[in-house]
């Protein structure tokens, strides 16, 4: 008998909106959400400079973090997409893949195949590989990682929080 393959979610990608600043700062404004990413929700400024950098790579590189919809209702589910690596340590001058969803859209493959969806964008800029800084506790996203088929190929202590990351590395 052939295994039952549960066929990936429909998703929607957008380039980031002035108004998808106030949808991604309500979409994260939980705890669990930004547990890995700074610990606390962040202030609504963060993602009004966050959506304008995101507008600027769009436009330059012809890829970014895009807002994800949710097909049934348009509603903001969070981001997934790629950007320049921010920071000077780590893959300093790389391209990184990145997904953030609201916790109501956790365990259902949005962040899989929107993330699929996005490495297209990539791909057709020109891009042959792309990075993911994964905390080492956050078990959904290493799981993304590992269905993306990225391989992990080095530790670093993150310089702020001093914690341990996985720098995990895919062939585009």
């Amino acid at each position: 008998m052939k295994p039952v393959t549960t066929p990936p979610p429909a998703v929607e990608l957008r380039v980031p909106t002035d108004e998808d600043a106030l949808n991604w700062h309500r979409v994260f404004n939980d705890p669990d959400v930004m547990e890995f990413h700074g610990g606390a929700p962040a202030e609504l400024s963060v993602y009004d400079e966050l959506t304008a950098r995101q507008r600027r790579h769009h436009a330059e590189l012809g890829f970014c973090l895009y807002t994800l919809l949710d097909p049934a209702d348009g509603a903001v589910m969070g981001f997934t997409g790629a950007q320049p690596w921010p920071w000077e340590w780590g893959p300093a001058g790389e391209i990184e893949i990145g997904w953030r969803l609201g916790r109501a859209y956790w365990g259902k493959g949005y962040a899989t195949a929107a993330a699929q969806a996005a490495l297209d964008s990539v791909r057709a800029a020109g891009v042959r590989q792309v990075v993911a800084m994964v905390d080492a506790r956050n078990e959904r996203s290493l799981a993304v990682t590992r269905r993306l088929g990225m391989r992990r190929e080095e530790t670093v202590i993150t310089p702020t929080r001093q914690r341990e990351a996985y720098c995990h590395r895919l062939e585009v």
